[in-house]
């Protein structure tokens, strides 16, 4: 039992001296969309609305970089730990090119179509008209956001996680400084209001992009560019990336009738919603998100030193913290519930009903706890299959069937659509469960790895 609680405990170590760093760059992600919710919550309810209508779509060039870069960090923590140098860059170049071809048809239906994504919503001309402009800015900088997500998660693989960090961080600042400027017209900006809120997004974008590209070609950090000449790791990175990707649109994509049955309660609901959602985010994502990364970190580099019998205990170990330090927060967040929510909203209807969404969300933290490192841990191997099959059974049956079917049409209301957001999450975690205990995610490492030699 004493070897079992060293063991630990250093592995413990291990993960915290990963996961910090990550965890600041996913506080800070969080807080500058905090910060966008906040200063729309100035203009109306309608505005956060808005933001979160048009984030829905916004999501699509977030899912495309970390499909890209799980496969990126991935085959990088495998490759960096079996001394496969050469593979290792020709996942990142691959990756990173890949993002930026399929970046582009979204730069057109930035300039295009954005209104009619929004109307098909459902939501009043105000909020079309004001989602239409802010998505319309962001999807045209998709490329840089895919390219610079794709290029931190690599660099995170090597083990390196404080570099990511720090371009992130310099990214988020410029964001949040912008956003408060150019949305509120201070410090002689203009006011542009929710326009301005999104140019804040495009301008961080952008140099978060450029400085991870100029990392890159330059001989500070242990990747580089090569030219790409190996399809084995072009067709490793598809399978891979696919399943992730869908597993992420499966979410994504469920939001839009999700909200549309938020929408039937009216726009103070959708809104509340929204706003329980950026307030766990920002609390608790930082955690579970960083467990997520350090976990397909640590088991990558298990694998590749091949040690399968380590990779289990690692994301065990990794599992175990994140449900203490993340279930914590569950509490934390029910019982702040109300005082946290007024940050966000002052309307008094919105508020009533943010403080339940907070609350089912600090519930649903065990659950969240458990799900993303293991999720994580088969990442890193290469399995994320069973992921997307959690999200998208525990999505499509609990999150959309089981809160309309209990709220809509059995009539229960609100309280239906909170059971089916607890239950989502408990069967998310329950299936992570199954696939790490008896799946065969070790071998499959050990399979992809020999094919790239």
């Amino acid at each position: 039992m004493a070897e079992l609680l060293r063991r630990l405990t250093d592995t413990w170590r291990e993960i915290a001296s990963l996961s910090w760093p990550i965890a600041v760059q996913q506080l800070l992600n969080t807080l500058m969309r905090s910060v966008d919710v906040v200063v729309t919550g100035v203009f109306s309810p309608a505005a956060v609305a808005a933001i979160g209508l048009a984030d829905l779509y916004a999501q699509i060039p977030f899912r495309i970089g970390r499909a890209l870069g799980t496969g990126a960090i991935a085959i990088s923590s495998q490759d960096t730990a079996s001394g496969a140098i050469e593979s290792r860059d020709q996942a990142v170049t691959q990756a990173m090119l890949i993002g930026v071809l399929v970046g582009l048809p979204i730069v057109l239906v930035g300039v295009t179509v954005t209104d009619v994504l929004i109307e098909v919503l459902g939501a009043d001309r105000d909020v079309v008209r004001m989602a239409a402009q802010y998505l319309s800015i962001l999807f045209v900088v998709a490329p840089l956001r895919i390219v610079a997500i794709v290029g931190a998660r690599a660099l995170q693989g090597t083990g390196d996680t404080r570099t990511p960090m720090i371009v992130n961080g310099l990214a988020n600042a410029l964001n949040i400084v912008a956003t408060v400027g150019l949305g509120l017209g201070l410090w002689g900006l203009p006011r542009l209001g929710i326009v301005g809120v999104g140019a804040a997004t495009a301008i961080s974008r952008g140099f978060e992009a450029l400085s991870i590209v100029g990392l890159f070609v330059s001989d500070r950090i242990d990747l580089s560019l090569v030219r790409p000449t190996n399809p084995v790791v072009t067709r490793q990175l598809f399978t891979v990336g696919l399943p992730n990707f869908a597993e992420g649109m499966s979410t994504s994509l469920a939001s839009f009738p999700f909200n549309a049955i938020l929408l039937v309660f009216g726009t103070e609901v959708n809104a509340a919603y929204h706003v329980g959602r950026r307030i766990y985010q920002q609390l608790a994502g930082p955690l579970y998100r960083s467990y997520s990364v350090a976990a397909s970190i640590l088991v990558g580099k298990s694998l590749g030193s091949g040690e399968p019998v380590e990779a289990r205990f690692v994301g065990g170990a990794v599992s175990a913290l994140s449900v203490l330090t993340v279930g914590l927060v569950g509490v934390s967040l029910v019982a702040a519930a109300g005082p946290l929510s007024a940050v966000f909203t002052d309307d008094p209807e919105t508020l009533r009903y943010a403080v339940a969404f907070t609350r089912i969300s600090g519930v649903s933290m065990l659950f969240f706890g458990l799900f993303f490192p293991l999720a994580g841990a088969l990442q890193g191997a290469g399995d994320t299959r069973t992921p997307f099959y959690a999200r998208f059974t525990g999505t499509m049956v609990f999150m959309l069937g089981a809160s309309y079917l209990v709220g809509i049409r059995l009539g229960y209301g609100l309280p239906g659509i909170y059971a089916g957001i607890v239950l989502t999450y408990a069967w998310w975690a329950l299936v992570a469960c199954v696939g790490f205990l008896w799946g065969d995610w070790a071998e499959g490492a050990t399979r992809m790895m020999d094919a790239r030699r």
